[in-house]
């Protein structure tokens, strides 16, 4: 015997319990399945518990910082990590409690817990039971790669899902990786007070990034105290006394780090290996992602895919833009699409760096004639009040059309900043429209327009 519903969802993360809830209120049974924490990446080994750590971080770097604002600390800035993930937890535990509560509550909806595996394209076998419907919906993100470096089985490791159940303070911690995850932990744990060093195996970090944004985020980290190896080839891991130690080549420096801990930070895997998409016919790519087109349909009628693990994003929020899309196209017979999102996303290092639109490399390649400014944060009144003057405001925008092509906004307050820019690219609005606005004094966004007064041909 199966059970037949309306809609199966396979995950929690960003766009699955969305969906079960449009599901729900529509009056049609939906079944969503989850075979380990509600709530997916984000709430569970992701944004909020990570943000969480920043948040303690840069509170015990404030604390430190206290005579440049006038106070005194008596004695050295302790942190308690038991204190710091307890608090931790208990944000996050509460993110994954509300979203399990919200879906045990719709009518309609069927909470199953286990693990999912196809047996068709229209069947779906969990603890047993056969699950049946004419719309499945993947939503099983992704984790943490692990490279075959060798020597990688044997010594322990830590990833960025192990790394949030840490409540100790490691002497030092050696980060493989130099992009996002890694740069948020590194910082993170030097403000905690533990020694840190970044091997990161390109020529500089962030490597995604303009070369003038990745080399102020070096600089960023290096005054913070963090070391930073960069073109790390033939990396391999090593026992070394009570430690570990990460061997490598390189053009500079010792071919060796040795480290209490290591954490890896080397990008990301879709858990899509284990859910029988052969049986079901659903094809995916190279690296394990599920091909799907512009409205995330995948290549079997009746299926789609949505977050991390299409490929298309790896964010909370274009996971939950990938439900909206589907949602929309589905309910309200909207014709809503991918390519019509503009690409955005922060680095939540401090101070943040906000990102939206085209790269400079990108513009390049691109051809187009552009015009760009750029403004030092120091020149930025609201960052010279709070003491936090590191980074730059950088736009660019198309000669002829007039439309923003893209910013990077790496300073305090940046990664809210930055959506006055995407708000005005959505619309696809001149540039004008911010540059003849009137802002708020004081604040990071009332130099929007002074930047964009002063565009030069893009070099």
């Amino acid at each position: 015997m199966s059970r037949h519903f309306d809609a199966i969802i396979i995950g929690t993360g960003q766009a699955g319990p969305s969906l079960a809830a449009r599901f729900a209120t529509a009056g049609m049974s939906v079944a969503i399945i989850e075979r380990h924490k509600f709530g997916g990446t984000c709430v569970n080994t992701g944004c909020i518990p990570t943000k969480t750590l920043v948040a303690s971080a840069h509170a015990a770097h404030v604390a430190r910082r206290g005579a440049e604002y006038g106070f005194v600390v008596n004695g050295d800035v302790q942190v308690d990590m038991k204190r710091v993930k307890a608090r931790k937890d208990e944000i996050a535990g509460r993110s994954n409690r509300g979203v399990e509560e919200w879906l045990r509550g719709l009518k309609s909806c069927t909470v199953i817990q286990g693990h999912a595996r196809f047996e068709s394209s229209r069947a779906v076998v969990v603890n047993d039971e056969v699950l049946e419907a004419e719309r499945v919906f993947i939503n099983v993100g992704g984790r943490a790669s692990i490279p075959a470096f060798p020597g990688i089985h044997e010594v322990p490791f830590l990833t960025n899902s192990s790394m949030i159940d840490v409540d100790f303070l490691p002497e030092h911690l050696v980060i493989v990786g130099g992009s996002y995850i890694g740069l948020e932990f590194g910082q993170m744990y030097r403000r905690f007070g533990s020694e840190v060093t970044i091997v990161e195996m390109g020529p500089r970090l962030i490597g995604r990034e303009d070369e003038d944004v990745s080399e102020a985020v070096r600089n960023i980290v290096e005054l913070e105290g963090i070391r930073v190896r960069l073109n790390a080839k033939c990396i391999s891991l090593a026992k070394h006394g009570s430690g570990i130690a990460v061997g490598m080549e390189c053009d500079q420096g010792s071919p060796e780090v040795s480290g209490s801990h290591v954490l890896l930070a080397v990008g990301r895997t879709p858990n899509t290996h284990d859910l029988g998409l052969d049986l079901a016919g659903v094809a995916t790519d190279e690296r394990g992602y599920i091909v799907v087109d512009d409205q995330l349909q995948t290549n079997v009628p009746g299926i789609w895919a949505l977050g991390d693990c299409n490929g298309h994003g790896g964010f909370t929020h274009t996971s939950y833009n990938d439900y909206e899309i589907v949602a929309d196209n589905l309910f309200n017979a909207d014709h809503r699409r991918v390519s019509d999102r503009i690409r955005a996303y922060a680095l939540f290092t401090d101070p943040p760096l906000g990102r939206c639109g085209m790269t400079d490399a990108e513009i390049r390649k691109s051809g187009r004639a552009a015009l760009a400014a750029k403004h030092p944060m120091s020149r930025v009144g609201r960052a010279i009040e709070k003491g936090e003057t590191q980074g730059f405001i950088k736009i660019s925008v198309d000669a002829e059309t007039k439309q923003i092509l893209g910013a990077a906004i790496l300073g305090t307050g940046g990664d809210e900043v930055v959506h006055v820019l995407q708000d005005v690219m959505y619309a696809k609005a001149p540039y004008t429209v911010v540059q003849r606005a009137m802002h708020i004094h004081p604040t990071v966004a009332e130099f929007l327009p002074t930047v964009l007064s002063k565009l030069e041909p893009f070099a």
